[in-house]
């Protein structure tokens, strides 16, 4: 059990590293204790593993993960290879702990796949039809939409006493799975899915004010990273479609950030009729101060193809001067440019968490007050 509860090569999760840690061993006898004190599990065993969230404390949808891939690796290494033959990717020797179906152990087999260039680590494939924000049983699920329905109304709500209600009710659980089971036709992930949604947004932010302005020890680069992150999964599925480091068909111009305009809210639909904005173009500027020349460059996206809209986010607020000169460039041309700051990313994770709001509104906000400094 302890084996099974890590899978790194897959890296799944919410670990900034890709590297999670393996449950302790008192956790593991409490998830096999179940065989001993559910009397329904003892003589049939688990139809859906993903139970477990709903029978043990500190087991949730990113543990349930790393046990699936780390019991379905063997079928994963082979299609990692597959892919890797297919695409190119280059595979190197790697000693990988991998589940033996006829032993029921875990023992090292030495294989082929490729390695993360940055930390040298193995690295596996998992196909993409297979991949959700959530797993079809989970415990939020089964608390707002079954349990509060099915239990008196005085019961407590906290999470260890509803787990410790289903050992002993475990009836309860059997009849909320048939129920999933009978709709499993809406288990359908994103096609079309691209970003890992964030879950640990005030880690990245943390990551975020910590570094330094500038490029020294690649900092711009691991802002622009933890933004890509940051901004994809904030922003879906108001934007969609996230790009990072998107380039012009010459190869001339590169763009940090882009996101494809679905008009699925009334600030979008409002940039789309006047702006023409049919893509949103970010660009991350990882310095102390921005000046003229970043908003020349933003200035020179903004064409026909994704409108007069864009947004620089960078780590302060821009001198006085600057927000003119992005005034005067919609004065004279009806181009767009919004400024976000280190304290508006803040507040759109803020709103993530407390869903209060939708993050999208701190976007909502700056544009507003743009648009109030511009002339008549």
């Amino acid at each position: 059990m302890v084996l099974a509860s890590e899978c790194d090569e897959v890296g799944l999760g919410d670990s900034k590293k890709r590297q999670g840690t393996r449950i302790g061993k008192e956790l593991a006898r409490n998830i096999i204790g179940l065989y001993d004190t559910v009397p329904q599990l003892k003589e049939a065993g688990f139809i859906h593993f993903e139970e477990i969230q709903l029978l043990v404390d500190n087991v949730g949808k990113d543990r349930v993960s790393d046990i699936a891939c780390s019991f379905a690796k063997s079928f994963l290494i082979d299609y990692t290879i597959e892919q890797c033959k297919k695409w190119g990717i280059p595979i190197l020797k790697s000693n990988l702990l991998v589940y033996d179906y006829r032993a029921n152990r875990f023992g090292e087999e030495e294989t082929y796949v490729p390695q993360n260039p940055e930390t040298g680590r193995a690295v596996i494939l998992v196909p993409k039809r297979w991949l959700r924000l959530m797993p079809w049983i989970n415990f939020d699920d089964y608390f707002s939409t079954y349990f509060s329905d099915i239990v008196r109304k005085d019961h407590p709500d906290d999470r260890v006493s509803v787990l410790t209600f289903n050992r002993a009710n475990y009836d309860v659980i059997q009849v909320y799975i048939k129920n999933k089971e009978r709709s499993q036709g809406d288990c359908k992930n994103d096609p079309l899915f691209t970003p890992i949604p964030v879950l640990s947004t005030k880690r990245k932010l943390k990551t975020i004010r910590n570094l330094p302005s500038g490029k020294e020890k690649k900092a711009d680069k691991k802002y622009e990273d933890v933004l890509f992150q940051l901004m994809s999964s904030l922003l879906y599925p108001h934007l969609d479609f996230a790009d990072a480091q998107s380039r012009t068909d010459g190869g001339v111009l590169i763009r940090d950030l882009i996101f494809y305009n679905n008009r699925s809210y009334d600030f979008l639909r409002d940039i789309w009729d006047t702006y023409e904005c049919r893509q949103v173009v970010m660009e991350l500027k990882n310095v102390a101060e921005i000046d003229g020349a970043h908003i020349n460059q933003l200035n020179r996206y903004m064409n026909e193809p994704f409108g007069r809209f864009g947004v620089i986010i960078t780590r302060n607020r821009p001198p006085r001067k600057i927000l003119q000169n992005t005034v005067d460039l919609w004065a004279g041309q009806r181009r767009c440019i919004v400024i976000l700051t280190d304290e508006d990313v803040a507040m759109m994770c803020e709103l993530f968490e407390s869903k209060q709001r939708l993050p999208i509104d701190v976007l909502k906000k700056n544009y507003v007050e743009f648009q109030r400094k511009c002339p008549g």
